[in-house]
């Protein structure tokens, strides 16, 4: 189950659908408003994407899955662990982070859902595509570049603004890292600006047990500025502890 990034969809994962080959059945659900979807109701919290996912396995009788969560999916992930842990086989977090926001993040939060409102989805991917993408991607993959924008811009005003509320008043995770007890990976790219490998080292060490891999030459989305190191990684996890 793979769980996407803010703002982007569900296609962001379309490089990793060749982990089918392994063997494995991939689920990718947009979150709720989406890539066109329908945003109503609308979301208020990260556990009102939870029951969207929960819904998404009881719908097609999956009982355990491998949960793969990028950024704002890692938070949608963790809230999995605290409120329907028994769906969880195992667990990788990728460029994100156990933490809520802090009173400036939820500032930002606040300005971004007002550009959303006011200018629409391509002032956000504007705004956010040079912290998103790192130094290595905005330089030399002007491809990654345009597909993220694209990605950005298919996605609703409504759908943006909901998941910036809902990621500025999701709670605190950190807690619950110790508790973790199924194989989790931890990914971050080494040039992600907005979580860290510092940020991912630390969840990490929380997580007994957990594996860590560092995808050189990306940012936040690791999985699309480095597809092959990304991959590598995950696959390395799935056959060896899972």
């Amino acid at each position: 189950m793979l769980l996407h990034a803010f703002p982007l969809n569900a296609r962001m994962w379309e490089p990793q659908l060749d982990l089918a080959a392994g063997g494995w059945r991939i689920i990718a659900p947009h979150f709720r408003g989406f890539d066109g979807g329908d945003a109503k109701p609308p979301i208020v919290a990260i556990d009102d994407y939870v029951g969207d996912v929960i819904d998404v396995l009881d719908s097609l009788h999956v009982h355990e899955a491998v949960v793969v969560g990028l950024s704002m999916g890692g938070y949608v992930a963790l809230a999995m662990v605290r409120h329907t842990p028994r769906y969880l086989q195992a667990l990788v977090l990728a460029d994100t982070r156990p933490q809520a926001d802090t009173p400036e993040g939820v500032d930002g939060r606040k300005r971004l859902i007002a550009l959303a409102e006011k200018e629409g989805a391509g002032a956000i991917a504007a705004e956010m595509l040079p912290r998103l993408l790192g130094d290595t991607t905005l330089r030399a993959r002007p491809a990654v570049v345009e597909s993220v924008r694209g990605l950005v811009t298919s996605n609703s005003p409504e759908a943006i603004a909901g998941a910036l509320h809902a990621m500025m008043t999701r709670p605190d995770s950190t807690a619950l890292l110790p508790k973790i007890h199924i194989p989790t990976l931890v990914m971050v790219g080494d040039e992600d600006r907005v979580t860290p490998p510092a940020v991912a080292e630390e969840m990490h060490h929380a997580i007994g047990g957990s594996d860590f891999a560092v995808v050189p030459r990306a940012g936040h989305l690791s999985n699309l500025e480095n597809v092959e190191a990304f991959n590598n990684a995950l696959a390395d996890f799935l056959a060896h502890r899972v």
